[in-house]
């Protein structure tokens, strides 16, 4: 399935969760990931994510699409390289 994942942590915590978020999608925007995973990928990644924020204050929104779907992205003002293609 198609995965779209957008974090607001507390600024301590989005290494951990920047580092975890790029193991499993690629980098979008500065806390925008997305790609393709397995239904066991995103159980893992789940788990692997509950475990790094704090879930009375931090927040990670998953958007998943069905299988053989995948989203159309339009993007509206200037394309911004990916983070990870600055480095």
């Amino acid at each position: 399935m198609y995965v779209v994942v957008v974090y607001d942590t507390l600024a301590k915590r989005n290494a951990a969760i920047l580092r975890l978020c790029r193991q499993y999608l690629h980098h979008v925007q500065r806390s925008v990931f997305e790609g393709a995973l397995s239904p066991a990928q995103l159980r893992r990644f789940h788990h692997k994510v509950t475990e790094v924020i704090d879930t009375g204050y931090d927040s990670v929104l998953v958007f998943t699409f069905p299988p053989g779907t995948t989203p159309e992205r339009h993007e509206w003002g200037i394309a911004q390289p990916a983070p990870s293609d600055i480095l």
